[in-house]
């Protein structure tokens, strides 16, 4: 374990901060590359003891001396790269969703490349996927079809070539992830981050509306930054993604779970019940053979642990509603 020392980007965000969580809580060192300069959602999930115990680094990924400095400075030997702008704003500014996204995502290949590192694991997403009407019954396939609808998706699908082209001509192996609805403390922006903001208005006791609904596949933060880690130690050969599985909810069960964690909350969390553009399920049975079984917490717990975190951050001013 000492000897192992991971890099992070992104880690100012949700799932970055679940991961830097995971690692330091686990005993590894860890470092952080991130644009932002305000860990506000660190400091909604981790200690100021833990936090002491991380390496920050200030720079941007879409400038590759800056990426290979903070790979030299930190020095890394596993990478999980996460940084990235959402769904909203690579529509408000594509050419800067595509320098960010896909960009950024090449510097951190050739900074891992240059390092002389073997492996990384990145981020991609469900959006490189299409509409589940493209898709017919049952869970989406392992190797189902990338048909993406956003420049967020397009940029994703870029990302798993240039993973495809650094195995091929350079012998970089990779595995992508591609999460699907992720909920959890420090989920506060995004098209699917409507659910854990609902638990924050209801540890508030406040109403909230949750702008999309049907069924699909809800992820805990603390189980998806466990699978980036247990992605990052393995042993990794070629250039592998990977769908994420979860548990296939529709929206009422989620409001239903808010409720009962909160009482005072019943009828105040509403949604509109128009399903997200993604399929229903997914098949998760590569992911498992790859990396053994994974962490998959129960709705009710991950609820339950997400509005008691917001409830200590409410009373001590760390959140406020949104």
């Amino acid at each position: 374990m000492a000897e192992e020392r991971f890099l992070v980007t992104g880690a100012l965000g949700c799932i970055g901060a679940w991961v830097v969580r995971n690692l330091v809580r686990d005993g590894y060192a860890t470092a952080v590359l991130d644009v932002g300069g305000n860990p506000h959602r660190l400091k909604l999930i981790m200690s100021e003891d833990e936090l002491a115990r991380v390496q920050f680094i200030t720079g941007d990924i879409t400038d590759l001396a800056t990426v290979e400095a903070a790979v030299k400075d930190s020095g890394a030997t596993r990478l999980i790269h996460l940084a990235a702008l959402q769904v909203p704003f690579c529509r408000a500014d594509p050419a800067l969703g595509a320098k960010v996204n896909v960009v950024g995502t090449v510097h951190m290949f050739e900074a891992a490349k240059r390092a002389g590192l073997k492996q990384l694991v990145y981020a991609s997403s469900i959006a490189v996927f299409g509409h589940s009407e493209d898709y017919g019954e049952g869970p989406l396939a392992h190797g189902a079809r990338l048909s993406p609808n956003t420049h967020y998706g397009v940029y994703k699908q870029a990302n798993e070539g240039t993973a495809q082209i650094y195995w091929q001509d350079d012998g970089l192996a990779s595995i992508g992830l591609r999460p699907y609805t992720v909920y959890g403390a420090a989920r506060d922006q995004g098209m699917t981050s409507g659910p854990t903001k609902a638990m924050l208005a209801a540890a508030a006791g406040q109403p909230y509306h949750i702008a999309f609904g049907g069924t699909g596949v809800f992820q805990y933060t603390d189980d998806t930054a466990k699978t980036f880690v247990r992605a990052a130690l393995a042993p990794i050969t070629g250039a592998e993604v990977y769908n994420v599985g979860g548990a296939s909810l529709h929206m009422r069960e989620i409001v239903a779970a808010i409720e009962a964690e909160a009482p005072a909350a019943a009828g105040k969390v509403t949604f509109d019940d128009k399903p997200l553009p993604f399929p229903e399920a997914v098949d998760d049975a590569a992911i498992t053979a790859a990396l053994g079984a994974l962490p998959k917490t129960p709705l009710a717990q991950g609820v339950r642990e997400t509005v008691a975190i917001f409830r200590a951050a409410l009373a001590d001013g760390r959140v406020a509603v949104q």
